[in-house]
């Protein structure tokens, strides 16, 4: 099991992401600062898809990760995903 979080900032206030990739399968939640319950979302939107697979990405690059997180996050995408060299 991985989890990757990160946070955002806007004009609403914080809000904390994390995304757990267990057994091939995704799964993410959110929650905004002060909040106790954390909202699931099931499909998980293209929009947080999209940042997910930056947040992926950055620890690709970084070596903290493997490239069939990034892949598997392009798959959920419709992209094909192609190592860089």
């Amino acid at each position: 099991m991985r989890d990757h979080t990160w946070r955002e900032k806007d004009e609403e206030g914080l809000t904390f992401y994390k995304a757990t990739h267990h057994g091939g399968r995704w799964t993410m939640a959110s929650q905004r600062k002060g909040d106790d319950e954390w909202t699931r979302y099931d499909p998980i939107p293209e929009e947080l898809l999209e940042k997910l697979r930056d947040v992926v990405f950055n620890k690709y690059q970084r070596g903290r990760c493997g490239w069939k997180l990034v892949a598997g996050v392009d798959k959920l995408l419709g992209r094909d995903s192609v190592e860089p060299k």
